[in-house]
């Protein structure tokens, strides 16, 4: 028996995969670029491009996701739901772009370098760095040495180590100028210490000698004519942080690598800031190998971008 099907009467499932839309690289690394940086004026004066041209690259990301990802909030914009979830993606995707290219190009590089840098980097974005470096050039040995600066420019000085991240250092003619600091006050808020409304002298948790936050907070206070009294001294800046969060005293030092429960407290008459501190890569004047050569490069590029939004 032969039995006849009629493909008429036989309903055919469509396939409806779903078109997959490539993101656009680029479009991506200015929407990051952005976010880093506080907003699309200071993205555009980064990438060399227009306030206009900026806000249609953001347009085309709205377009190739299909979702809003900014809002109105006051005179500015913010990201809704989905452009916080598209942020977290896109640095990711960046990151692997990255370090794909930089593994591709860098088998070739081998040989040490070593860097020393004060504590408040080394607790805040600069070991994800290392790691990418580090990932992207498995060839390359880094030796990181976390100290003072005085210290720091010593082992430098001595061939010791290669590169030193540091505050000041500006008149050495190594000197490779990234950024200024502002330097401020740091604490609880000011309504939660006990120091401040009482004629109490001001509570200080510092670090101990040569240190050149100590001396110039100190000197700001006593031209203030504020009385003060050091409480705590350390030689780690865990231990200062530490001892500021337990309310033993107020420290002065740069925003970089602030614990978020710490504040930059507001200036006062008693409480004024300091002048800005330059932070500088120095390489001893000693010419580079080519993983040398690299390592600089990563380090001044990541370092001028994550100092910028906070840069005088």
């Amino acid at each position: 028996m032969i039995r006849i099907i009629s493909f008429i009467d036989t309903p055919i499932k469509e396939n409806r995969t779903m078109a997959l839309v490539n993101l656009d690289m680029d479009v991506l690394r200015t929407f990051v670029t952005a976010r880093d940086l506080g907003g699309f004026n200071r993205a555009a004066v980064h990438l060399g491009r227009s306030q206009s041209a900026i806000s249609q690259q953001m347009r085309k990301l709205e377009e190739q996701t299909g979702q809003p990802i900014f809002q109105r909030e006051g005179r500015g914009t913010v990201l809704t739901e989905q452009g916080e979830r598209l942020l977290v993606y896109a640095r990711r995707i960046l990151d692997l772009n990255d370090e794909t290219l930089e593994a591709v190009n860098g088998f070739s590089v081998s040989g040490s370098v070593r860097f020393g840098l004060p504590g408040d980097f080394s607790e805040s974005w600069l070991p994800s760095l290392l790691g990418l470096f580090k990932r992207a050039h498995p060839g390359v040995l880094i030796e990181v040495f976390v100290e003072r600066n005085a210290v720091l420019f010593e082992q430098l000085d001595k061939g010791a180590l290669d590169f030193v991240l540091a505050f000041g250092g500006g008149g050495r003619p190594d000197a490779l100028r990234l950024g200024v600091l502002p330097t401020v006050w740091i604490g609880p808020l000011l309504e939660e210490n006990p120091a401040f409304g009482t004629d109490s002298p001001l509570d200080l948790a510092l670090y101990d000698n040569p240190c050149r936050f100590r001396k110039a907070g100190l000197e700001l206070l006593e031209r203030a004519g504020t009385s003060w009294r050091l409480t705590f001294t350390s030689r780690s800046l865990q231990g200062l942080w530490a001892a500021t969060s337990a309310g033993l005293g107020l420290t002065f030092r740069t925003p970089i690598g602030l614990p978020n429960h710490l504040h930059v407290l507001p200036e006062r008459p008693n409480l004024p800031r300091g002048k800005g501190i330059e932070v500088c890569l120095h390489d001893g004047c000693r010419s580079l190998s080519p993983a040398r050569n690299e390592f600089r490069d990563a380090v001044m590029e990541a370092t001028r971008v994550h100092l910028r939004p906070i840069s005088l």
